[in-house]
């Protein structure tokens, strides 16, 4: 296991041990991961975390539920926990404020620790982010329907991108296996059931606690996501008074993958303001 690239250092976080990478030195950042099935933290950020950790102090989690950080039983995977997770992760690496990097299910609970606990964050950089309510779209409907195989592995994946060249047999391969590893179907089955609209709205911030927000936020966008629709950032942009939209082409719902230097230069230049 320790081998796996995917495997960082497992530390305590409120009694749930978490599979948590810590890369880099200087003023604390957290990446939090989207909810796609076989997603771990690695998985989501290994080509934006050596860009930052030359300037910051890059913390990349399993979030409760996913990747090899422990599944509590009879855990039930609210907002609530999530947020109790991040919180209690902060604390145990003794971190008073963190900026964020939030993509998708991660920028969702980004917004969600802003506004339930402004004093621990500092800056947000929202992705493909959910945070608004918006009719669910069917490529997310797929990807929290998912039932393991590699044929619905790839369909997923050729969702979630826009240049189908880096939907690879070996990507396909990875994902799939993350994905049946044992227990971990049984709960992200568990996560978001139909049906499943109910979700996006779960995952969304009150409208008025995101106009009162006043964090600097940075949205990125790709404007061909197929997932979480480029909407859901445009409001985001309206509601949230200190932000900026970007909203790029040529990039689906990894935008950090796709377009992967210009992302890291927006979130470098803009963190270290």
């Amino acid at each position: 296991m320790a081998e796996n690239p995917e495997i960082g250092n497992m530390v305590d976080a409120g009694g749930i041990g978490t599979n948590c990478h810590d890369i880099g030195d200087g003023p604390p950042v957290l990446l939090l991961h989207g909810s796609g099935p076989g997603v771990t933290a690695w998985a989501n950020w290994r080509l934006v975390w050596p860009a930052l950790a030359g300037h910051f102090r890059a913390i990349a989690p399993d979030m409760v539920g996913f990747g090899y950080t422990e599944r509590p039983t009879n855990a039930h995977y609210t907002m609530d926990l999530w947020l109790s997770h991040a919180i209690a992760l902060l604390d145990t690496l003794e971190i008073e404020r963190a900026s964020i990097v939030g993509n998708s299910f991660g920028g969702g609970l980004a917004l969600a620790l802003a506004v339930h606990h402004p004093a621990r964050i500092d800056r947000l950089v929202l992705m493909g982010s959910s945070g608004v309510n918006f009719k669910i779209t069917p490529g997310l409907e797929a990807v929290w329907a998912y039932e393991p195989s590699h044929e619905n592995m790839r369909e997923l994946i050729e969702l979630f991108a826009y240049d189908q060249s880096i939907v690879t047999d070996d990507l396909v391969h990875m994902r799939y296996e993350a994905s049946i590893r044992p227990g971990y179907q049984d709960t992200y089955a568990r996560m978001f059931p139909a049906p499943r609209q109910r979700h996006v709205r779960s995952l969304a911030c009150d409208e008025g606690a995101l106009r009162a927000l006043d964090k600097e936020t940075l949205i990125v966008h790709g404007r061909d996501d197929r997932i979480v629709p480029v909407e859901a950032s445009i409001r985001l942009h309206d509601l949230i008074s200190p932000s900026q939209l970007y909203v790029l082409g040529h990039s689906g719902h990894w935008t950090q993958i796709e377009q992967n230097r210009r992302f890291c230069r927006l979130v470098v230049d803009f963190l270290a303001e």
